[in-house]
């Protein structure tokens, strides 16, 4: 008779937390699992919807710079400013003419550039071409500018993931045609291609834009990279 009893053992107290508390771990990993609206986006359509937080904010702050110009060129090397969806552009561009760095303040709007040069106290306008530098205001342009690149680019690859300071970035890698970056660019070769990489932030905003090609013609690679930050910044931008 007591050979046939079933003995059935209650869990302990200490078992039953056990086992509460492996619950409550392992539920935020199986709903991470089943992944968020980011995951499920292809990287097309991550650029996409970067393109359009940039076309839609009203300014952001730019920083570009360039590695690699070739020697006895007269190039863009760097801007740093605010630009606006006016389009319009108010900061500082650096460039190499004649093998020297002139480093001069520089207001775009409506189609026109003003520069403060060296040893002048007045903006003057200027043809930045002259100087083998785009017109800064053209960085904002949501059909030609910046932004044009993010949906103009092809192959595209999602990549690493790396933090700055508290923002999560990801990477992605395609090419883009010498005829998108031209129009932001002019320097660069139209019938080229160029290897592109933006950095997406965790909120979708574009971060950065890196861009290696012939911008100056056989004269070799150059890589110029466009950063921008405080999106949603407010400035009217107004002729001197």
């Amino acid at each position: 008779m007591m050979g046939s009893m079933i003995t059935t053992r209650r869990p302990t107290s200490r078992r039953l937390a056990l086992a509460v508390t492996v619950s409550l771990v392992a539920l935020p990993a199986l709903t991470g699992c089943s992944g968020g609206s980011d995951q499920s986006k292809t990287p097309t359509q991550v650029l996409a919807e970067a393109k359009k937080k940039l076309d839609d904010t009203s300014g952001v702050s730019i920083g570009l710079s360039a590695a690699d110009i070739p020697k006895d060129t007269d190039a863009l090397v760097e801007a740093t400013g605010v630009g606006t969806h006016q389009p319009g552009f108010e900061g500082d561009l650096k460039m190499l003419v004649n093998n020297l760095s002139i480093k001069v303040p520089v207001i775009a709007v409506e189609g026109q550039v003003f520069a403060k040069l060296p040893f002048t106290t007045k903006y003057t306008e200027i043809d930045p071409a002259d100087y083998g530098a785009p017109d800064p205001a053209d960085l904002m342009d949501s059909t030609q500018g910046l932004s044009s690149w993010l949906t103009a680019v092809t192959g595209v690859k999602k990549g690493d993931q790396t933090r700055d300071g508290d923002k999560v970035l990801t990477t992605y890698t395609g090419t883009l045609p010498g005829s998108a970056v031209a129009p932001v660019i002019p320097s660069a070769t139209p019938k080229a291609d160029f290897d592109a990489t933006f950095s997406i932030d965790d909120e979708g905003y574009l971060a950065a834009a890196e861009v290696v090609g012939p911008f100056y013609g056989d004269a070799g690679d150059v890589d110029y990279t466009i950063k921008l930050d405080d999106y949603g910044t407010d400035k009217d931008i107004t002729k001197p």
